[in-house]
């Protein structure tokens, strides 16, 4: 694996990840605007319109990252974003993260778009360790990264102080064997 230069598009039966755009910047803003949405991921600040839209714009020239758009394949509908990121080269190991708006919560996409960008990053770019970290709070998305092979490694405790509540961030981890093993319990 030379970088993450090439930005490829992943169909699955629900959804279709492809690279994100300044078009993306309605439906992504109106899913990170949402309360929910701003405490799973543990969101504070705001950013301006020009901000965010130049950041999209940017997304496809990065070779550090992979920042990919999750579209319904239903509604054909920008519902969310999926990410690998904060890359090692070196250790063929990266971060992940997701965020769903409301419009894509409770029918698998999530878990799909999960599964759809960890296989690529193994199977295609050959990374042996996706990490990411997950709010105590948070047991749905815990699930949905379990069912993709990710394991428990640790806790980092209270490290979310949230509207006057400390919560636990969970980290968790899948490897290559790992990710090889939730392909064979589907089938």
């Amino acid at each position: 694996m030379s970088d993450f230069s090439d930005k490829p598009t992943l169909v699955g039966e629900l959804v279709i990840l492809r690279p994100l755009d300044e078009g993306d910047y309605e439906s992504l803003m109106a899913a990170m605007l949402d309360p929910d949405v701003t405490r799973f991921t543990g969101s504070r600040g705001e950013i301006t319109e020009p901000e965010y839209r130049e950041w999209l714009r940017t997304r496809k020239d990065q070779t550090d990252r992979l920042d990919l758009a999750i579209v319904d394949k239903a509604t054909g509908e920008t519902v969310g974003e999926a990410v690998l990121n904060e890359w090692s080269k070196d250790d063929e190991s990266c971060g992940f993260r997701i965020l769903i708006g409301p419009a894509g919560q409770g029918r698998g996409l999530g878990s799909e778009a999960t599964r759809l960008i960890v296989g690529y990053g193994i199977e295609e770019l050959g990374l042996h360790r996706i990490e990411l970290g997950v709010f105590s709070f948070n047991p749905r998305a815990r699930r949905a990264y379990e069912k993709a092979g990710f394991v428990v490694e640790g806790v980092r405790r209270e490290a979310l102080l949230w509207e006057g509540e400390r919560y636990d961030d969970i980290v968790m981890a899948v490897l290559a064997p790992d990710w090889k093993a939730a392909l064979r319990s589907e089938a």
